[in-house]
């Protein structure tokens, strides 16, 4: 039995789909679909903060059961496979042979998919900080945050991703937000630094 936990990819997502599949390669479309189920309900949240814990399940029948837990609401939804639905022991030797033969090419598309989510993660919060606290930084600044996170955006969308592109359009962004980070902090302790003078001034 094996549990781990995910998030959502936009923002006041209200539903994740739940894909089961069998098989060697690194990517889910590269193996056997088993059944698929969702997962609705959810509230309104902002990206990444759901946690979806997904609970993988297999008897000595090789019935395979797979339930999705949504954390926060306690919504939970399950789907049950039977043995018969696998891959018989020829198949299962001819997956494992072809994940050897693309073993170096579905680690390069892994690396890009897992560089992509992190910079689109990165590309979500730059926006937001830069829509709530642009103002605290030069032009200057804001311009240079803005052309890299669309120089980033570019490089994500791309029909096939290069990890090492991303990552370095990532590095970027991080280098260029760093000014606006330390603008928020100071904006933050200067607010506090109000605020305990007003409560001091108050006694």
């Amino acid at each position: 039995k094996k549990s781990q936990t995910f998030s959502t990819a936009d923002d006041n997502q209200s539903a994740v789909t739940i894909r089961v599949s069998q098989g060697e390669r690194e990517m889910a479309a590269d193996n056997k679909l088993l059944g698929q189920f969702d997962l609705v309900g959810l509230p309104p949240a902002p990206r990444g903060v759901p946690q979806i814990e997904v609970t993988f399940d297999i008897d000595a029948n090789g019935i395979v059961q797979v339930s999705a837990k949504d954390k926060g609401t306690g919504k939970e939804q399950q789907i049950r496979i039977q043995a018969s639905g696998g891959l018989s022991d020829a198949d299962i030797e001819k997956m494992v042979k072809d994940a050897e033969a693309h073993a170096a090419e579905d680690k390069k598309r892994r690396e890009g998919v897992e560089a992509k989510n992190q910079a689109e993660s990165l590309i979500h919060s730059s926006e937001k900080s830069l829509k709530d606290y642009g103002d605290k930084v030069t032009e200057a600044d804001r311009t240079a945050i803005s052309d890299a996170i669309a120089a980033l955006k570019t490089a994500t969308e791309a029909a096939d991703p290069d990890a090492e592109d991303i990552k370095a359009k990532t590095q970027t962004l991080m280098e260029v937000s760093m000014k606006l980070g330390q603008a928020i902090y100071e904006s933050q302790q200067a607010e506090a630094g109000s605020g305990d003078a007003s409560a001091a001034g108050g006694k």
